[in-house]
């Protein structure tokens, strides 16, 4: 199965540069799982994350943007469970 995720984003509130970061953090993270990323703007104040067309994240339903650490949590837990993610596992203090 090909994992493939999407981020939608805001064009009026600028949220490009928050987009492309987290797709070039999420690609760096999982380069042999995540087989294609997708970056769609939009407007309305929309910030979603969707792994293989399922909402993993929504900045209008949780009032603010993920956390990248639990942002690659959630996608490691649904694409390679077993998988380490090193410092991003780790809990704080």
């Amino acid at each position: 199965m090909e994992n493939i995720v999407k981020i939608e984003y805001c064009t009026l509130c600028r949220w490009q540069l928050r987009a492309f970061w987290m797709a070039q953090e999420l690609l760096q993270t999982f380069p042999d799982e995540i087989q294609e990323m997708q970056l769609r703007p939009t407007t309305g104040g929309i910030y979603n994350i969707y792994l293989n067309g399922q909402l993993l994240y929504s900045r209008q339903e949780k009032g603010r943007f993920p956390d990248i650490k639990i942002l690659k949590q959630m996608i490691r837990d649904e694409v390679s469970p077993e998988r380490d993610l090193g410092h991003s596992d780790r809990k704080e203090k």
